[in-house]
């Protein structure tokens, strides 16, 4: 038996020295540094599609390692990188026949950049422009150890009118950011065509029941309370008791506010209703999304077994499935910067990810204004701030923020309040 113990330790200690030395990479006096060519493909839908500012960044965040650039093209050469690992990631802007905006996106997780191929290549999938978006999230909870204050804030960043009646609301799974993705059951399962969400909730509404004007905003409250309260949350940065939405799954515990509309149940566990005492996402920071069905198409995940699947790691729960094609907006929070490795959607919903950096600390992540090649800010027709989306959360959210509802509104030209006229609780 020795015969065979002898190599294996000896295998262990070269594999340690070589990752020590590895390690010590980034220390050298003398490394060769590499040039690597990068390639990106447009997926077959968007074969014909016009492609501009393409941004590719190799990030390895062991070492603290950035490169990026930027080209017109559909390729580029990223020269000087130091070996090891890194997260590649591409976006670019890209126009169909019709002059439509579509974000694109794609990457690389943990890819080794060594000697050898010189060259990567990276397919890119991506959804039209947002003009319904995230702006706010608060999801790390307050420093009393208190979480029933989350919220999540939508802004109209178009010039036109956006009803809400009929969109959905859904935290995709994994939940928190993780290494260990998911192992579906079913064949036909593929990331690059859907997102899968733990809970799903539809906005209520006959169609034209729930205007957002340009430049209004509502907010989706875990619970429509006065979380400041003595006995809830005296540290709590927000007062939610006069939001637009609230997410009431019957739990008297947390009672319902009669002034706030509620978010209809769609799904949770393979049943149309939410039978947990009360929705919350990770405070170490979820994935959310807006959808949206298109007309004449149905979408029924409790009932239809086609839209469910499971876990093979965790066959308790049954989670649906989402198109991407239906998504609007989409942005992933991970717990901080080092676990940027354990992206858990794919490129094609968010390139890149936020985070606050910590939790139960009363802070959030807000989006940035748009500004143009000058720096100036950018507005819509009526006064209103544009705000950034390029479909990469790394880029267009400020992080550690104290949150606050509807923020820079006071700023705007027209000194806009942003809170739509049928919000409950002004009328």
């Amino acid at each position: 038996m020795k015969k065979y113990y002898i190599p294996a330790l000896l295998l262990c200690l070269l594999a340690f020295t070589a990752c020590e030395k590895f390690s010590d990479a980034g220390d050298a006096e003398t490394i060769e540094k590499l040039t690597k060519q990068v390639n990106v493909t447009l997926n077959s839908a968007m074969s014909n599609f016009t492609v501009e500012n393409l941004k590719v960044k190799f990030v390895n965040y062991s070492e603290g390692l950035t490169y990026e650039k930027e080209t017109d093209g559909t390729s580029l050469n990223m020269e000087d990188i130091i070996p090891g690992l890194y997260t590649i990631t591409a976006s670019c802007i890209a126009y169909d026949e019709e002059g439509g905006a579509y974000y694109l996106a794609g990457s690389l997780a943990n890819k080794g950049v060594f000697p050898g191929d010189e060259s990567l290549d990276i397919e890119m999938f991506g959804t039209k422009a947002a003009d319904l978006m995230f702006k706010e999230i608060y999801y790390s909870g307050s420093i009393d150890w208190y979480f029933r204050d989350q919220f999540y804030e939508l802004y109209n960043n178009s010039n036109k009118v956006i009803y809400l009646d009929g969109l959905y609301f859904a935290n995709l799974y994994p939940t928190k950011a993780t290494e260990i993705l998911p192992l579906w059951e079913s064949a036909d399962t593929d990331n690059n065509e859907y997102g899968y969400a733990e809970c799903v909730f539809k906005f209520p509404g006959s169609g034209t029941d729930f205007p957002l004007q340009p430049g209004e905003s509502c907010v989706l409250a875990q619970w429509a309370a006065n979380h400041q309260l003595e006995n809830l949350s005296p540290n709590s940065p927000v007062n939610c008791e006069n939001v637009e939405f609230e997410f009431y799954t019957g739990n008297a515990k947390y009672p319902d506010n009669y002034n706030v509309y509620n978010m209809e149940h769609v799904y949770y566990n393979g049943k149309s209703t939410v039978t947990k005492s009360q929705f919350l996402t990770s405070v170490f920071g979820g994935a959310y999304v807006i959808f949206q069905v298109p007309e004449g198409e149905t979408y029924d995940p409790a009932n239809n077994f086609s839209l469910q699947a499971k876990d093979l790691g965790s066959l308790y729960t049954v989670y649906c499935k989402i198109p991407i094609r239906y998504f609007i907006d989409a942005v992933e929070a991970i717990d901080n910067e080092s676990m940027a490795a354990a992206k858990r959607v794919p490129a094609t919903i968010d390139a890149g990810m936020t985070w606050v950096g910590e939790t139960y600390c009363g802070k959030g992540v807000t989006r940035k204004r748009a500004t143009d090649e000058n720096g100036n800010y950018i507005m819509l027709d009526n006064g209103s701030f544009s705000y950034q989306d390029t479909n990469n959360s790394t880029d267009d959210f400020d992080r550690g923020v104290i949150p606050m509802f509807r923020r820079y509104n006071d700023e705007d030209n027209n000194a806009a309040s942003g809170i739509p006229s049928w919000n409950p609780t002004i009328q």
